[in-house]
């Protein structure tokens, strides 16, 4: 591990971005939030700034734009250090069935989901070379394993992260750079609230574990694969999904 320990996590404000970026914090590890709600998530920084005592900075920055998530990394280096774990987490859905799908709906998730992650890997990893040291986590889904049907656009930039994530191990794996996949299941956030009752009963039927993950789940994961006991693991994809998708 670097002698200073500074994770990079898109969609912080909240659900699943901010519980991972709570657990690297207690896990002693400085934290730049990026989202493009900003109000939210100096909220939620300064909440984990004052509950781990570890330093944050709250940025926003837009991660289906390149310049500005190069300039979000920028002010990461001058104010927190070097860069040594980026949590790709920043994600939409626009859901409808092909037929009805319009080319905003495909290509605003696409831009986020898939761009962004190549935007905020790109930016990052050139520091990681320089210091020989990195772990690249980023978020899947479920679906990008399975499909779903209305989601043709959600699980293509999902399976395209997983295609994604691979070549980046293969390319880095000799910069003691890993780079590794979360695929959550269905986990409760505001998401998943607005689902209707009799949907997610549906849902929990096929779950053998009988219950919706949590976002803790998922950011138990990310700080198992952030941390130097998973240094020996990479391209891989970690399925949290309660035992729906074997």
């Amino acid at each position: 591990m670097p002698e200073t320990n500074v994770a990079f996590i898109t969609g912080a404000s909240r659900g699943i971005g901010y519980a991972i970026a709570s657990a690297l914090a207690k896990n002693g590890i400085d934290i730049a939030g990026i989202d493009v709600n900003i109000d939210e998530l100096q909220s939620s920084m300064k909440t984990i700034r004052e509950s781990s005592g570890r330093s944050t900075v709250a940025i926003r920055a837009d991660v289906g734009d390149y310049t500005s998530i190069e300039s979000a990394v920028e002010e990461v280096n001058k104010t927190l250090g070097k860069i040594s774990i980026l949590v790709n987490n920043a994600g939409i859905t626009r859901d409808n069935i092909i037929l009805r799908m319009k080319d905003n709906d495909w290509d605003d998730v696409i831009r986020i989901n898939l761009t962004g992650t190549f935007n905020c890997t790109r930016a990052v990893i050139k520091g990681m070379v320089k210091n020989r040291y990195g772990r690249i986590i980023s978020i899947a889904s479920i679906v990008g394993l399975m499909g779903n049907v209305g989601q043709a656009n959600y699980a293509a930039s999902k399976a395209g992260i997983i295609g994604f994530t691979k070549s980046v191990a293969r390319e880095y794996a000799n910069r003691s750079i890993t780079a590794n996949a979360i695929a959550p299941g269905f986990i409760e956030t505001d998401m998943t609230k607005k689902l209707p009752e009799e949907v997610t009963k549906a849902l929990l039927s096929q779950i053998p574990m009988g219950r919706l993950g949590t976002p803790e789940d998922v950011a138990n994961a990310v700080k198992f694969l952030a941390s130097d006991e998973a240094e020996y693991i990479t391209g891989q994809v970690i399925n949290v999904n309660g035992g729906m998708y074997m």
